[in-house]
């Protein structure tokens, strides 16, 4: 079983479609639950947006549980309006969608000033309240798939004001697991990447210090991103995705290396995309 936040026809359930048999679940603290109590064998969460940018609560949820990042997956997000049998743009008045999907298609409705964006819980979720309400003046931005499942009429597809929105998702798996996606993801560790979490004392030159660690090993680094720590005021965490596996010697030196001066270090994953 693959956890995801989200109604079925979510985006998050197409990316669990891919790991296994997908199961809903309304939060994403509810998702990690899952994982952690051993509910589920696997889970998918959305982690960055190519126009929303980085989910931070799921950043923070990482580190919160005793999860582990076993793949990674991408699923391109095209967004319909959809409504019921017989419904239409001309006349309708509200259109319900996840905020992030709202924003995403500002120019829809700067073109369609007869329309209301409001706010819903999930994209799919929002299919699903249409269907049920069966309101002609009530729209739906959620995925084709969503559509098909409620049994709703795609009124326009593209939606989005950019064409590349793309959704990047972990597949986590309990750490006491660590379950492989081998049969699924590419098995060469030169492919793979790694995620790591670190903080640094608040003296010159740390971060450029940490940097170097891995630039002086010429491992290529992926994606950087500070978040503030939590346990402490104006302190930050470092979040690195590199390329390479946890295991091989280049890497793991580099992690060596780092963890001499950093005051904390964790390891995220190390793991293979899985397609579509």
């Amino acid at each position: 079983m693959t956890a995801y936040q989200g109604e079925p026809g979510a985006y998050s359930e197409i990316a669990a479609l891919r790991i296994g048999e997908p199961k809903p679940f309304e939060s994403f603290e509810e998702v990690f639950a899952a994982v952690e109590n051993h509910e589920v064998d696997y889970a998918v969460i959305p982690i960055e947006n190519s126009l929303g940018g980085s989910i931070h609560q799921n950043y923070d949820l990482l580190l919160q549980h005793p999860v582990t990042i076993v793949a990674e997956t991408f699923v391109k997000v095209e967004h319909c309006l959809l409504g019921i049998h017989g419904s239409s743009i001309e006349g309708a008045l509200k259109v319900l969608s996840h905020p992030q999907a709202l924003a995403q298609c500002r120019n829809f409705f700067t073109t369609h000033r007869n329309l209301k964006a409001e706010v819903a819980y999930d994209t799919a979720g929002s299919a699903k309240i249409v269907a049920a309400e069966k309101d002609f003046t009530k729209l739906a931005i959620a995925s084709k798939r969503a559509g098909e499942l409620y049994g709703l009429e795609v009124l326009q597809e593209n939606l989005a004001d950019e064409e590349w929105n793309i959704t990047r998702f972990f597949c986590i798996s309990h750490s006491e697991e660590s379950n492989t996606l081998h049969h699924i993801t590419k098995p060469d560790t030169s492919q793979h990447k790694t995620s790591i979490a670190f903080t640094l004392p608040n003296v010159q030159g740390s971060l450029f210090k940490a940097l170097a660690t891995f630039a002086m090993r010429d491992i290529d680094l992926a994606k950087i991103e500070s978040r503030p720590f939590r346990k402490k005021a104006f302190e930050y965490l470092f979040y690195v995705d590199f390329m390479g596996d946890q295991h091989d010697p280049n890497i793991d030196n580099a992690i060596g290396h780092l963890r001499e001066f950093a005051t904390m270090v964790k390891v995220l994953g190390s793991y293979g995309i899985v397609a579509e």
